[in-house]
């Protein structure tokens, strides 16, 4: 097994095991939810962390912006990084200044400040990993969760889907790509999508329209993200994968390698659960700062996904996806 944990699992041994509770926090660990939200009285304290295990080429550009895509979907800006490093016991000089390089890059357009952390050789390893805690602050009355759908509420995605994952199959699977037919410079364009990661500049901006939830899809993939906004908030949510824009990277990419787009890890896209009034006004908002944006589903009364194919067939979406991702790794 690869991933993240089950739902069960995480119930079972996570979410009931977290110490002494403290009524400052407001979000802990929870189903869904991207990050910890703290009271620190007019504002709110936003704090996440999450580990890049499934890229090489990209790991410190990667690990910066998707922690801080997680603080940005809670409707708060991101401040400081702490960043844990896992080094293979052989791995080089040049490969730590490649990783440091690109984290140093990512924060520096971002904003932000690594401001501790750990770096370590590690035995065992094949590959580098990183761990990235993300911190920043929001108002109090400002911040968003998950788990706050509403039924009625349209379901807007940013973009195109598969981004992160479409970079990581063009720099990481470039050979078998190649094997299969598909042209350098289709790979070249594929791995600039690694440029589109962040999601910074749409998530504040739709925290100012006013939406009822956020989320960042990563693993399981578009499909993931909607999944745990619709079980996290208790609705059902009906997505039409006729109006989920994917690009020609990704299309060709994922037809070539025999993945499903849906279920590829999609950071760089932004889930939002927008209410009825307010959807014109986000997609012109986002519209104004360049920001391409789609309505792909709507949420009402239940619970669950419920995914119209192209085909005409109709699935039932499971709480817990394995991303696309782990299988190519798996069989590489």
């Amino acid at each position: 097994m690869v991933g993240k944990l089950p739902p069960e699992l995480l119930r079972k041994y996570i979410f009931s095991r977290i110490g002494v509770k403290d009524p400052k926090v407001i979000v802990g660990p929870a189903y869904g939810e991207d990050a910890a939200i703290i009271n620190l009285g007019e504002k709110v304290l936003v704090v996440h962390v999450d580990p890049i295990t499934g890229a090489v080429e990209w790991l410190g550009w990667l690990a910066v912006h998707i922690a801080c895509n997680d603080i940005a979907v809670r409707g708060a800006k991101p401040k400081w990084l702490l960043c844990v490093l896992y080094l293979p016991e052989k791995a080089t000089e040049e490969l730590i200044d490649k990783i440091t390089s690109q984290i140093d890059s990512a924060a520096r357009e971002l904003g932000v400040m690594i401001v501790g952390g750990h770096s370590e050789y590690t035995p065992g390893l094949d590959r580098p990993l990183i761990s990235m805690t993300a911190i920043g602050l929001a108002n109090k009355d400002k911040y968003v969760r998950t788990a706050g759908v509403k039924p009625g509420d349209y379901i807007l995605m940013t973009k195109t889907v598969a981004i992160e994952g479409t970079s990581i199959l063009a720099t990481d699977f470039a050979d078998k790509l190649k094997e299969r037919g598909v042209s350098e410079e289709l790979i070249k364009s594929g791995a600039n999508f690694i440029r589109r990661i962040g999601v910074l500049k749409e998530a504040l901006t739709l925290t100012e329209v006013g939406v009822h939830s956020m989320h960042d899809p990563t693993e399981g993939g578009l499909l993931g993200g909607i999944a745990e906004m619709a079980y996290a908030s208790n609705v059902e949510i009906e997505i039409w994968e006729d109006k989920v824009p994917i690009a020609k990277e990704t299309k060709t990419f994922c037809e070539v390698l025999g993945i499903d787009p849906l279920k590829l890890i999609s950071s760089g896209v932004l889930l939002a659960a927008v209410p009825p009034e307010n959807v014109d006004r986000a997609l012109k908002e986002l519209n104004r700062v360049g920001i391409n944006a789609s309505i792909i589903g709507k949420a009402r009364e239940g619970r669950g996904v419920v995914l119209h194919r192209r085909t005409g067939m109709v699935e039932r979406v499971p709480e817990h996806i394995v991303d696309e991702l782990y299988k190519l790794w798996v069989t590489s």
